[in-house]
């Protein structure tokens, strides 16, 4: 007979260095995910593993609790090989918004769980809840349905489905605990098995704006998630993407969402985001069996855009999961969508925008009101800001940096102030660098061109 859970043990045992045996682990999970170990208790031993880190096992043992601690979806029903993809969460990045209808328009079935903004980085769910009337609380029914008669379906977690990650997830969001190696891979992977899927490509981002901020970090969390997909029989590739800078233009929700549309209509089609796109693009397209290498898979996934079947497809989903397709036609359209503030480069500001830091673009994105600082914090879908001077660009004085799309309009001249203080501004103009640095998969690094 196994001795009574003690809370407060295991977080002495982390907090001191020592190692939790894995029962232990799953023991308490469960006991948190049935609301048997209080918000402060998992807190004090979400901290602990934090700043003591978890060793392989205790991070094998907790994705495991996670994963299992609701229902693990079976999609061998559905025809063709399911592919998702992951992001670790960047500045800008509204990648999933385009890449998805991408993939699922050349016949990859593509069943996506998002999650929210965490932290300084935006999350699918919220911009997908910025399209007018747009549902992602589908039933695990509704899910597999709507990914047979359609082949796309993005969804937040049902209650069913990993509740322990998606309670902690809401934890580690308020309480400083999210740049951690194995709490990011337990959360990313728990959620992402128990979705039923084939295979998954992962987009791991290192740079001022990601969670990530060395490349050393990024390439051991990368190394990290693909072992623990290998670990469950899902063929699993990473690609190290660069988020320095805010990937694209918009920050924001619904301002992330009509970029998102501009770009599945070609408009942006030679940028750092359609870069990223493309590249993940191309590998779930390969997984999928669809292309033959994931370089074939990038050209099946320019010519989705270029014929205007991505577009179409996105406008399929978002009509079937309740959203209002004339939003996605026309994005002007959607109400209260106008900046309220424009902001423009200061005296002094004169030459080409060297750098723009995602960190603090971020962070005002949240103060504008398109983020949470607690877990009660509810989003403004229309909140956020458009850069209209972005790297490589000049700028002089008086020119216009961004708008800004917020209703807490007491504080645009802190905003403003904010903004400003992101730009770096030089006299020569910087070299353009890749956005996708390299690729690992179980074989190892090999650089992607």
């Amino acid at each position: 007979m196994s001795t009574p859970l003690n809370p407060v043990a295991l977080i002495t045992q982390k907090r001191d260095g020592q190692s939790v045996a894995p029962d232990d682990i799953t023991r308490l999970v469960d006991a948190y995910t049935a609301g048997e170990v209080p918000d402060y208790q998992m807190s004090a031993f979400i901290m602990a593993a934090f700043l003591q880190g978890l060793s392989d096992a205790e991070a094998a043992a907790l994705t495991d609790a996670m994963l299992h601690s609701g229902t693990v979806l079976d999609l061998s029903g559905t025809s063709g090989i399911k592919v998702d993809k992951h992001s670790t969460g960047g500045v800008g990045d509204k990648v999933s918004l385009i890449l998805a209808p991408i993939v699922a328009s050349q016949g990859v079935p593509v069943p996506m769980v998002s999650g929210r903004g965490l932290g300084h980085t935006g999350g699918t769910l919220d911009k997908l809840e910025s399209i007018p009337g747009f549902r992602t609380d589908l039933s695990m029914a509704a899910y597999k349905q709507q990914l047979d008669d359609i082949g796309i379906v993005l969804i937040g977690q049902t209650e069913e489905m990993a509740p322990a990650d998606r309670k902690l997830y809401a934890l580690r969001d308020v309480t400083g605990t999210v740049e951690s190696i194995p709490l990011i891979a337990a959360s990313i992977m728990s959620k992402k098995l128990a979705e039923g899927i084939d295979a998954l490509v992962l987009d791991v981002k290192c740079g001022r704006g990601a969670f990530m901020k060395t490349e050393a970090d990024a390439r051991t969390l990368a190394e990290t998630l693909v072992a623990i997909g290998e670990g469950h029989d899902t063929p699993t590739v990473a690609l190290l993407t660069d988020m320095n800078a805010p990937l694209g233009r918009a920050v924001g929700n619904w301002p992330e969402v009509a970029e998102s549309v501009a770009c599945l209509r070609g408009e942006h089609d030679d940028t750092p985001l359609m870069e990223v796109t493309y590249a993940l693009a191309g590998e779930m397209l390969a997984l999928g069996g669809v292309a033959d290498t994931p370089e074939a898979g990038r050209q099946h996934a320019r010519e989705a855009v270029a014929s205007g079947a991505a577009l179409d497809c996105l406008r399929t989903l978002v009509e079937a999961q309740g959203g209002d397709v004339s939003a996605i036609n026309d994005p002007s359209t959607r109400p209260d969508a106008e900046p309220v503030a424009t902001v423009t480069a200061p005296k002094g500001m004169r030459g080409t925008v060297n750098e723009i830091d995602a960190l603090a673009i971020g962070h005002l994105a949240v103060d504008l009101g398109a983020g949470r600082r607690t877990k009660e914090d509810t989003v403004d879908p229309t909140a956020g800001l458009t850069l209209q001077a972005h790297i490589g660009e000049a700028v002089a004085p008086g020119d216009v940096l961004a708008q800004l799309y917020t209703d807490r309009t007491e504080q645009l001249d802190a905003f403003a102030e904010a903004l400003r203080d992101a730009y770096t501004v030089g006299d020569a103009a910087p070299e353009r660098s890749a956005a996708v640095w390299d690729r690992y998969t179980p074989a190892g690094w090999a650089s992607q061109v």
